[in-house]
């Protein structure tokens, strides 16, 4: 149930990412990403794991944080590349090609899915960027292009090129061979968890202070500490 209900939320994202409500769509979607991870720690408390229930959950996953950003990022492309609305664009005479590269994030999240559901490699840690995490950085992007006073970032998020640019990061980064720690503890020492409880720290330092523009910077600083984490233990 708590599964469904992420698929639900994710259904409901997909509506209003659809109708360009980005604020209810980062709601449903953040609702949907809750779920995601008290299902997996009810299952775990209840000793119910199984197939069903991992299959189940990357199905919902998939429309929650695969189908909605890759919504989001058209959309992102859409509003920067025309001033048609959506009905418009599938006509023959406003029909806009560039907005659907948008969609290669729900492809590339679909193929990471996949992957990790067969890969025995994930079980104590992330290789590539997990689905979740993705998702909340591609929603943030259009809060921050309504909610920023920052012009720069707002001509950044209106270009093209940086668009295409950040949909193929994120394509690659759901699907690199980087191995990228997971937020679970084992124990709660500070020896054994000194980089997680640094990420925490300076993540809420980021979220109170730079608000939705933090977001991105969250995330791309858990690849960061990752990969000088992976770093110290090849040393």
């Amino acid at each position: 149930m708590i599964t469904l209900g992420n698929l639900f939320s994710g259904i409901i994202a997909v509506f209003y990412a659809v109708f360009g409500d980005f604020t209810m769509v980062a709601l449903f979607v953040s609702i949907g990403i809750g779920l995601d991870f008290f299902d997996g720690f009810t299952a775990r408390l209840l000793k119910v794991q199984g197939g069903l229930g991992k299959q189940l959950d990357s199905l919902a996953d998939m429309v929650t944080s695969g189908v909605v950003p890759g919504i989001v990022m058209f959309q992102l492309l859409l509003q920067a590349n025309s001033n048609s609305d959506l009905p418009k664009v599938f006509t023959q005479e406003n029909f806009e090609p560039l907005p659907f590269v948008g969609l290669l994030i729900a492809l590339a999240s679909a193929y990471r899915l996949a992957k990790f559901n067969i890969d025995t490699r994930q079980s104590e840690s992330f290789i590539g960027l997990p689905v979740p995490a993705n998702t909340l950085w591609i929603v943030s992007l259009p809060l921050i292009l309504e909610h920023s006073e920052v012009e720069f970032l707002k001509d950044l998020l209106q270009n093209n090129y940086v668009l295409l640019g950040l949909t193929f990061l994120s394509a690659y980064l759901l699907n690199a061979e980087i191995r990228l720690f997971a937020l679970k503890f084992q124990t709660f020492s500070w020896k054994e968890n000194a980089s997680k409880y640094v990420f925490l720290t300076v993540s809420l330092l980021l979220l109170s202070t730079l608000k939705f523009i933090a977001v991105p910077l969250v995330v791309f600083l858990y690849v960061i500490v990752s990969l000088l984490k992976n770093k110290a233990k090849s040393l």
